[in-house]
C-alpha cells in the first residue's frame, strides 16, 4: 500500500485530500507545518510527499529542499496556487518532481501520485534485459536503475533519472519538450514544459557535466554521447 505524506496547513484541504487518498487505497500521514512534515518523513517513511508551498513557519521551498536532502529518491509533488508560474518554476528547481494546482482535484492528484510512483519503480525501455551503457565518464546502469560519473554514483530523483535514461537510450536524437513530458511525466499538457526545463537544470547541476545534455533551441534536448 503506497504511503503518502501530505504536508498541508489548511485543515479542510488536508482532511479532504487525505480522505480521498485513503479511499484510493493509500496509507496517508499528515502534517500541518514543514517542521512536522520533516519529522514525519523520517518516521513515516513515505513513498511520495505532497507539499503545500504556503506553510506557516518553515517555508515550503525550504521544506522541499530539506526533503530532497533527506532522500534524493523520494518523489515530491508540490501544491501551488493557480497562476503562480514563478512559484512553480522555483519549486521545481528546488527539487519537486511534479505539481498540482490548488484547489486540488482528487482525481488529478491521484493520477500524479501514480505517475511519480511508476517513475520511481521502473526504468523506461529496458525490456527486462540487463544493460550497462558507458558514455565517456558517464555510466548508465539500466537494469540497476543507477548512474555513475567517473565511477562515483550520482544520486538522482526519479524524474531526473528517467529523463536521463530516456535521452541516453537514443544518443543524438532530438526530443521535443512535449515528447519528454509524455515519456517521463506521462502528461499531455503543453503548459507543463517547464517541468522538463527545471528537471534538465537540476540534472545538469547534479552531474556537473552539462555537455551530456544539449539544448536544441526552439525545440528541446538531445543526449550527446561522449
Amino acid at each position: 500500500m503506497p504511503r503518502v505524506l501530505l504536508i498541508e496547513d489548511d485543515r479542510a484541504v488536508r482532511e479532504g485530500v487525505a480522505l480521498a487518498l485513503r479511499r484510493q487505497g493509500h496509507e496517508v500521514g499528515t502534517a500541518v507545518t514543514g517542521e512536522e512534515g520533516l519529522q514525519q518523513a523520517r518516521s513515516f517513511r513515505p513513498d511520495v510527499a505532497v507539499l503545500d508551498l504556503m506553510l506557516p513557519g518553515m517555508p515550503g521551498l525550504d521544506v522541499c529542499r530539506a526533503l530532497r536532502d533527506l532522500d534524493q529518491t523520494l518523489p515530491i509533488i508540490m501544491a501551488t496556487a493557480r497562476g503562480d508560474d514563478e512559484d512553480i518554476v522555483v519549486g521545481l528547481e528546488a527539487g519537486a518532481d511534479d505539481y498540482v494546482v490548488k484547489p486540488v482535484q482528487a482525481r488529478v492528484l491521484e493520477a500524479r501520485i501514480r505517475a511519480v510512483l511508476r517513475r520511481a519503480a521502473k526504468a523506461p525501455g529496458d525490456g527486462g534485459i540487463p544493460k550497462l551503457d558507458t558514455y565517456g565518464d558517464l555510466t548508465v546502469d539500466r537494469a540497476g536503475f543507477s548512474v555513475a560519473l567517473r565511477g562515483v554514483p550520482v544520486a538522482l530523483a526519479a524524474s531526473e533519472l528517467r529523463l536521463l535514461l530516456t535521452l541516453s537510450a537514443s544518443p543524438g536524437q532530438v526530443f521535443s519538450r512535449q515528447q519528454l513530458l509524455e515519456a517521463v511525466w506521462e502528461h499531455s499538457y503543453h503548459g507543463d514544459a517547464r517541468l522538463v526545463d527545471a528537471c534538465v537544470k537540476r540534472l545538469r547541476a547534479k552531474m556537473g557535466e552539462p555537455r551530456y545534455i544539449e539544448t536544441v533551441r526552439g525545440f528541446g534536448y538531445r543526449f550527446a554521447a561522449q
